[in-house]
């Protein structure tokens, strides 16, 4: 009970950590006259995905590399089937043209590139499952790719991002930055912690600790982000930031956690690659071959039960 306490501390650390960075390194790049819409794709995009960063990262540096990997395919299951599931049963989505023929292929090339580079035992004939320095600078080159796609979407729609930004001084801003960084490290080790405790107490593996609890519990900023999204009926926000916050997860955590350690593939099956791959198969086929750049309250109800279905199956092998 202790550890599950302190799991939720720690989680909560974490997301008022993101939140405070957000808002002064947000207001600090306004008062350098930095667009709103670099900010958003950077500082912002950070934001929401600092749970996954921290988490990721710090489990990779203490050697729990099963909740690393575990993370990052666990939050993008959750992310489509159960976010995308519960906000297109709160109200159909309507997806972006370019969303549904740029970014949703692009988060699923996410999958399978990472499921090719944590097979080399299968793949390549290799004798360790894992995500190697080399691996972690390939999968970094991608984002750096996605960043650069992304700025010159905005650029060619010519709109800056309409972003509500905290006005701080410069000095109140880079005090709030260190006070934020701190909560993320206090909170990512206090996470990890007893995330390990947890599946120590349960006899549960890090890998699904980190495919089931700490998975949901570190897209909590992105549950709420679409989830308010979708009631102001911003579908396209909503479905946008999943999007690419799974893209955001493979190809800048895992690739900046594999250049902190090794990442093996441990107890992490390929059925959970499978999954996470099938999962944006099923985003795409539903925008793209049955919606017309829609999901419906069906097809969310579906979303909602393949997830449970995946979650089943899990706690059935403990």
């Amino acid at each position: 009970m202790i550890s599950f306490l302190l799991l939720l501390v720690g989680l909560g650390l974490v997301i008022y950590g993101a939140s405070i960075f957000v808002d002064a390194a947000s207001s600090l790049a306004k008062a350098y006259k930095i667009p709103n819409i670099v900010i958003g794709l950077t500082v912002v995009a950070f934001g929401t995905s600092a749970p996954e960063f921290t988490v990721s990262a710090y489990a990779a540096y203490t050697g729990n590399t099963d909740i690393a990997i575990g993370n990052v395919v666990g939050s993008n299951i959750f992310n489509i089937f159960f976010i995308l599931g519960i906000t297109a049963i709160i109200l159909p989505l309507t997806v972006l043209k370019n969303t549904v023929l740029k970014e949703i292929p692009l988060s699923l090339l996410a999958a399978i590139v990472l499921y090719i580079l944590v097979n080399d035992v299968l793949l390549s004939q290799g004798t360790e499952n894992l995500i190697t320095f080399g691996d972690g600078l390939i999968l970094l080159s991608f984002f750096v790719i996605f960043m650069y796609y992304l700025i010159n979407l905005t650029k060619n729609s010519q709109e800056d991002e309409n972003l509500t930004i905290k006005s701080m001084s410069k000095p109140k801003s880079l005090i709030f930055i260190v006070i934020g960084l701190v909560l993320l490290v206090v909170g990512g080790k206090v996470f990890v912690d007893n995330a390990v405790n947890i599946a120590l107490g349960l006899g549960m593996s890090q890998a699904l600790v980190g495919l089931t609890i700490v998975a949901a519990g570190t897209s909590l900023p992105e549950l709420a982000t679409s989830v308010v999204a979708t009631l102001k009926k911003n579908s396209d926000i909503a479905v946008g930031n999943i999007v690419g916050s799974n893209i955001f997860n493979v190809f800048f955590i895992l690739g900046s956690s594999a250049l902190i350690s090794p990442l093996p593939k441990g107890n992490i099956i390929d059925l959970d690659m499978y999954v996470c791959i099938i999962a944006s198969l099923l985003l795409f086929g539903t925008c793209y071959v049955f919606g017309k750049n829609k999901i419906t309250k069906i097809e969310g109800i579906f979303f909602l039960l393949c997830y449970f279905l995946y979650i089943g199956y899990q706690i059935s092998q403990i």
